[in-house]
């Protein structure tokens, strides 16, 4: 699946419908550029998900929790772009059966940790440069500029994903 997410409202948007599927023991890895919009989708699978926030870059203690606030799965959100290798992340003791986990920065790195994965690519207009400070939101994270849009491509692997608008196509 790819599709073109015009603004952050969108991008948001479309992390609440797929958050609203995730379940307990789905990981999600996502790639991109610096303010390529993995944070702000995250913040949109949040809301699918109904865990507690705020959302933020959890760039420097490398992941945080955040509890379901209506019963379901906690959101385990990690930042592995400091983290060198599958073993590493392995380290870091999540609860990748009980929780919805999402990787930022995680390409390769979550192959040996579950037999199926939902991966996001985001990717900024050639040539569009960084979201900057200047444009945060109440929690003081960058946010996407509305004149950027971003292209997502999303493919699932694994069984868990192979009945679903969501499996990777061969």
């Amino acid at each position: 699946m790819r599709f073109e997410a015009p603004d952050t409202e969108a991008m948001e948007a479309f992390g609440r419908e797929l958050g609203a599927v995730l379940r307990a023991g789905d990981v999600v890895v996502l790639t991109g550029p610096l303010g390529a919009g993995k944070t702000t989708l995250t913040r949109g699978l949040a809301g699918g998900l109904g865990v507690r926030g705020p959302v933020q870059s959890p760039t420097f203690v490398l992941a945080r929790t955040h509890p379901s606030l209506v019963g379901g799965a906690p959101l385990v959100h990690v930042d592995a772009y400091r983290l060198g290798s599958a073993a590493l992340l392995d380290d870091l003791d999540l609860d990748f059966e009980r929780s919805v986990v999402v990787v930022e920065w995680g390409a390769g790195l979550v192959d040996d940790v579950t037999d199926s994965w939902l991966e996001i690519v985001i990717e900024r207009p050639t040539g569009a440069s960084a979201v900057t400070a200047s444009r945060t939101d109440d929690a003081g994270d960058a946010i996407l500029d509305a004149d950027e849009p971003r292209m997502v491509a999303v493919a699932g692997y694994g069984p868990r994903w192979a009945d679903t608008p969501y499996a990777a196509r061969a």
